[in-house]
């Protein structure tokens, strides 16, 4: 069993670009979503799908399984998914040990870009880079399940007056 262990910020700047790799995109859709689970389907760069499953309320650290699937079935998924498609590109920054992913928004949620960090332990205290906003780990409106089942724009500000 896999645990997921990350924390969340949203992204004040884009000075974390000039330490970035490049960016892989993503489209994401949830096939179930309950408070305490869901199943998510990924198709990265149109090449590669994942179907994941995270089960746990604790936002800091979920029990997560993810598995590779053909393309053709991930985006049938896509198709019959609840809610909206996430639309994305992830970068990758090392800062300090710890490796950051930075999410650029596009689609309806264009603007927002929120950084995670995955750490082995709970009691991990990775360095916060500079270019880092508020903590929004455990606010169920940065999760990418509230994202794709809830239309939030309004309520976090992106989407709408948020230009590229």
């Amino acid at each position: 069993m896999a645990k997921e262990i990350e924390r969340k910020f949203l992204v004040l700047d884009t000075h974390w670009r000039e330490f970035a790799s490049a960016g892989a995109t993503f489209q994401q859709a949830y096939i179930a979503s309950m408070d305490d689970r869901s199943v998510r389907v990924r198709v990265i760069e149109g090449q590669k799908a994942l179907l994941t499953i995270k089960i746990g309320r604790n936002a800091l650290a979920r029990e997560e399984f993810e598995y590779e699937i053909p393309l053709a079935d991930a985006c049938d998924m896509i198709k019959q998914a609840i809610g909206i498609v996430i639309e994305k590109t992830r970068y990758k920054v090392v800062h300090h040990g710890f490796t950051w992913e930075i999410d650029v928004y596009d689609g309806i949620y264009r603007g927002l870009t929120v950084a995670e960090v995955e750490m082995k332990h709970e009691a991990d205290n990775p360095t916060l880079p500079d270019w880092l906003g508020p903590e929004v780990t455990g606010d169920h409106r940065y999760s990418n399940q509230s994202l794709a089942t809830e239309d939030l724009r309004e309520e976090i500000g992106y989407g709408i007056s948020h230009p590229a």
